[in-house]
């Protein structure tokens, strides 16, 4: 297996040569290179085509959310990794909205930043719990959805919307398999069919789309019985 080329967008020098040293305990991990502002980050993503980015959030000139943008619309191929000290709900829709796949803040240990970049790198997407709970907290705040955003729903099957459901409320694979009474090799299926028919990069989208179209509603029972 080939290894997990990672780059390192941060300002601080001393974050990214502490990064650098985490990321150095798995084998399986190369750090292809760093970058100290946006800019560079977009430079050397198109440069190397790493399979993961950690993104710093604010940095000088061209700050880690504008730099997320341009390199998912380079090289839809790279994950993007937010990896930053702040937990505030423009930086979170920010950097999500950008295309990031991920949000960890920098308080996270050594081996959950290792296992983040092994399953955003897989095509997962992940979040803190912290952050996990801001966003359910900010929908459940939100107004009625819109119609018209429901229609985005029209196109999948009733048991497609079950497993749209269920990954909203962070259900793995396994799990859902098990909660729909399936194997694991068809939730798959219809998660693959799901993310092409509404556009949807991972599962992070797929939670806020949920949430946003009101699918999926805070302290609400899986209506899964169908």
């Amino acid at each position: 297996m080939s290894p997990l080329r990672v780059l390192i967008a941060d300002d601080d020098d001393l974050m990214r040569a502490g990064l650098r040293a985490i990321l150095s305990i798995d084998e399986t991990i190369i750090v292809v290179d760093d970058a100290a502002d946006g800019r560079e980050a977009i430079e050397r993503a198109g440069l190397h085509k790493p399979d993961v980015v950690l993104m710093d959030v604010r940095m000088p000139g061209l700050d880690g959310i504008a730099a997320t943008r341009q390199i998912v619309t380079a090289t839809p191929q790279t994950r993007i990794l937010i990896l930053t000290t702040f937990e505030d709900d423009d930086y979170v829709f920010g950097a999500l909205g950008a295309g990031a796949s991920g949000f960890l803040l920098k308080r996270t240990r050594p081996e959950q930043l290792i296992a983040a970049i092994h399953t955003i790198a897989e095509g997962e997407a992940l979040l803190s719990p912290s952050v996990t709970r801001m966003v359910i907290d900010s929908m459940a705040r939100r107004p009625p959805p819109d119609p018209h955003a429901l229609r985005r729903l029209h196109n999948l099957t009733p048991r497609e919307r079950d497993v749209l459901e269920l990954v909203a409320r962070g259900l793995s694979n396994t799990e859902i398999a098990a909660t729909l009474v399936v194997e694991e090799s068809t939730i798959k299926t219809h998660i693959k069919r799901i993310f092409g028919k509404l556009s949807l990069r991972d599962r992070v989208q797929a939670a806020i789309l949920a949430y946003e179209t009101g699918l999926v509603r805070p302290g609400e029972r899986p209506a899964t019985n169908r």
